[in-house]
């Protein structure tokens, strides 16, 4: 399913939690960290300014970029997790 962020939203695809420490130690489910890294699948057509033009974004997609933590909305598409926000959730591009 093709999916399109609608105003100044954008979709992201979260990183995958690490599976273990840097000691080794393999962790459970539930001990696992959310990531605040992702990947920008799709961006929306950008905030409507007074004017009425749209203002461009900072990121585009593909990039790799670290956000709050409690960044976006999460929905389920075609059985994939991934988090909609707004641009200003994101803190970095990782380079």
């Amino acid at each position: 399913m093709k999916t399109k962020p609608l105003g100044e939203k954008i979709l992201v695809k979260r990183f995958e939690a690490e599976e273990k420490t840097a000691g080794g130690i393999l962790l459970p489910d539930a001990a696992k960290e959310k990531p605040k890294e992702g990947k920008i699948i799709a961006l929306g057509d950008g905030k409507l300014l007074d004017s009425g033009k749209r203002a461009k974004f900072q990121v585009k997609k593909g990039d790799k970029v670290v956000f709050t933590s409690y960044a976006g909305t999460e929905i389920d598409i075609d059985g994939e997790e991934y988090l909609l926000m707004s641009e200003d959730d994101i803190l970095a591009i990782i380079e």
